[in-house]
């Protein structure tokens, strides 16, 4: 079973992509997180998900600052994340790309998704 944890404060967001990806593969299981502290309180808590999806505009806590404190935390530091957002400009594209295992653009398709996500856990063996 492959653990995924999406975070991203759109509940209709959270919902597609559970609901998408446990369908397309009975081998997920996507934990759905609200916000960026939920995130951090979940890792601490809980075992860590293979693979994490997390929004970059989020209130409070955005995506940078997640992923700033995932990879300063050497117990999570090699979780791949694949940032999702609405953000199409260049700088947040590219400094997405620059740190993070993948970057989808919103709107993005279930079938892409997985194929993507499939594709980073396979560079992490």
């Amino acid at each position: 079973m492959k653990k995924i944890m999406i975070v991203d404060d759109k509940e209709d967001i959270r919902e597609l992509v559970k609901e998408g990806l446990e369908h397309i593969d009975k081998e997920y299981s996507v934990v759905s997180i609200c916000s960026g502290e939920d995130c951090v309180h979940s890792l601490k808590a809980e075992d860590p998900p293979d693979i994490i999806l997390l929004d970059i505009m989020m209130p409070e806590m955005d995506g940078w600052n997640v992923f700033a404190v995932i990879k300063e935390n050497p117990t999570w530091r090699n979780i791949p994340i694949i940032f999702l957002s609405a953000k199409s400009d260049p700088y947040s594209k590219g400094i997405g790309q620059m740190g993070a295992d993948d970057y989808i653009e919103k709107p993005f398709s279930v079938k892409e998704l997985k194929e993507r996500i499939e594709k980073v856990l396979q560079e992490k063996k």
